[in-house]
C-alpha cells in the first residue's frame, strides 16, 4: 500500500507504528534460528521471555511463549543454546518494538539429540523400567562374570585386571562387540541375551570407556534398554566417565562410574575380606573371653558369700528360729489352757452356787409329788398323799398326816 507524504503532510509517529504493525501481521508464522542469550522464567508466571541473538550479525529479538511451550524443552535448553523457533512476528505499536510469539521451540544439533533422549527417558520411566524396586542385588562372590565390551579395549583391560587383582579366582565370560556405530545396538543386545541365558553367569557388566554424546547413543537405545530390563541376571552399567549418563545407567541394577569402578563393585577384594574375617574372628574371641571372665567373676562372687562358705549356718539359724517358734507356741497354748481352766472353775463355782444341791447341803429338802412336781405350798398336798423328799445325800418317802396344818 503506497503512502503519499510530504514535508507539509507528514505522518504522525503513532500512525507509522500502526502501519508497520499491520504489515507485520500479514507476514504469518515463520521459522527463526538463533542463540538464547537471556532467559526469564518467573515463578507462577504463565509466560516465558527469551532473547534470540544472531551471532554473525549481532542482532537480537525478543521472544515470548507460554510456559508449557518452553517446559517441553526446558531440560535441554538453557542460556547459550541454539534453537529453532516457530513463531509469529508481533509489533508493539506503543513502543515501536518488534517481538516473536513462539508456538514451538526445537533444540539444534546436540540439543536436539538430548531432547529426543529426554523424551525417551520420560516414556520408559512412565512404564516403570527405572523403578528402584526392580533393582536386583549383586551376588557377594560371583563365580563367573559376564563382560560385554569392545575388542581389545581399555574398558576390557581395566575390568579384567582390576577384578583379578582383587580376587584371582574370579572367571570371566567375555563378549567382544561393537560399542559405537550402526552395528553396536544389535551386537550388544545379542551379547547380553547370550550371557543372561548362560547358567553359570552370576552378573553381567556392560563396559565402554567414555566418548561423545553421539558415540554413547547406542547405550540409550530403546531396544537395548528393554533387553536389559528383561534380564534375569543382574546387570552393571559401566559406560563412559563420571559426566556421561546414558539411559542404560538408569535401567541397570547398578551404575558404575567407570569400568574400573565396575570391577571394584562386582568383585570383592580378597585382602579386604581376609582382613574383615580376621577382624570378626578377633572380635568374636574378645566377646567370648569377656563373657567367660564375667561369668567367672560372678561365680567367684557367689562362692565368696557366707552362705556358700558355711552352708550349715543357714540350717543352724533356721533350727534356732524353729525352736523359738515351738517354745512360743507352747507358752501361748499353756496360757490359753490355763485361762480356759480358770474360766471353767469360775463357771463351775457359779453353777454350783446357783444349784439347789448346794442349798440341800445346808440341810434343806425338796418335796416332790408322784408326778415329779415340786411342792411349793401346803395347800397343794392332800391329806394322806404320798410324797418324796430329796435331800443332799439322797431321797426318801413321806406322807402328809391328816389334820396337820
Amino acid at each position: 500500500m503506497g503512502l503519499t507524504t510530504s514535508a507539509e503532510t507528514p505522518l504522525p509517529v503513532g500512525q507509522v507504528s500502526r502501519l508497520i504493525g499491520g504489515w507485520i501481521d500479514r507476514l504469518g508464522a515463520i521459522w527463526v534460528e538463533g542463540q538464547i542469550t537471556q532467559l526469564s522464567r518467573r515463578p507462577g508466571a504463565g509466560v516465558v521471555f527469551l532473547t534470540l541473538r544472531d551471532p554473525s550479525h549481532d542482532i537480537s529479538i525478543g521472544v515470548t511463549c507460554y510456559r508449557q511451550v518452553f517446559d517441553a524443552v526446558a531440560d535441554v535448553v538453557s542460556e547459550g543454546a541454539r534453537v529453532v523457533v516457530h513463531a509469529k512476528p508481533e509489533w508493539y505499536a506503543p513502543r515501536g518494538q518488534l517481538s516473536l510469539r513462539a508456538a514451538e521451540i526445537r533444540p539444534v544439533g546436540i540439543g536436539e539429540l538430548l531432547a529426543r533422549l529426554e523424551q525417551l527417558k520420560r516414556s520408559l520411566a512412565s512404564e516403570g523400567l527405572f523403578a528402584l524396586d526392580r533393582k536386583r542385588p549383586l551376588p557377594f562372590l560371583p563365580q563367573l562374570v559376564g563382560l560385554v565390551c569392545g575388542r581389545a579395549s581399555a574398558a576390557e583391560r581395566d575390568v579384567l585386571e582390576n577384578a583379578r587383582r582383587r580376587w584371582p579366582a574370579v572367571r570371566f565370560e567375555v563378549r567382544n562387540v561393537a560399542v559405537q556405530g550402526v552395528r553396536a545396538v544389535p551386537q550388544v543386545i545379542q551379547a547380553v541375551k547370550e550371557l543372561d541365558a548362560h547358567e553359570g553367569v552370576d552378573v553381567i557388566i556392560v563396559a565402554r570407556g567414555g566418548g561423545s554424546v553421539e558415540d554413547l547413543l547406542p547405550f540409550s537405545d530403546e531396544q537395548l534398554i528393554r533387553a536389559v530390563a528383561d534380564c534375569r541376571t543382574p546387570v552393571v552399567s559401566a559406560i563412559g566417565h563420571e559426566p556421561d549418563a546414558p539411559l542404560l545407567d538408569l535401567v541397570a541394577d547398578l551404575r558404575a562410574s567407570t569400568p574400573t569402578d565396575a570391577a571394584k563393585k562386582v568383585v570383592p577384594d580378597v585382602g579386604e575380606e581376609l582382613e574383615r574375617v580376621r577382624g570378626l574372628r578377633d572380635r568374636a574371641l574378645r566377646t567370648v573371653r569377656g563373657l567367660l571372665e564375667r561369668e567367672e567373676r560372678g561365680l567367684a562372687h557367689a562362692l565368696a558369700r557366707p552362705v556358700m562358705e558355711h552352708p550349715q549356718r543357714m540350717v543352724e539359724v533356721r533350727v534356732g528360729e524353729i525352736d523359738a517358734l515351738l517354745a512360743r507356741s507352747r507358752r501361748v497354748l499353756g496360757h490359753l489352757l490355763d485361762r480356759a481352766d480358770s474360766e471353767l472353775s469360775h463357771t463351775r463355782a457359779r453353777v454350783r452356787a446357783l444349784s439347789p444341791a448346794a442349798t440341800m447341803e445346808r440341810g434343806y429338802a425338796v418335796l416332790q409329788r408322784a408326778g415329779g412336781a415340786v411342792v411349793r405350798s401346803p395347800e397343794e398336798v392332800a391329806d394322806g398323799e404320798d410324797l418324796r423328799a430329796r435331800v443332799a445325800e439322797g431321797e426318801f418317802a413321806v406322807r402328809r398326816v391328816p389334820g396337820t396344818p
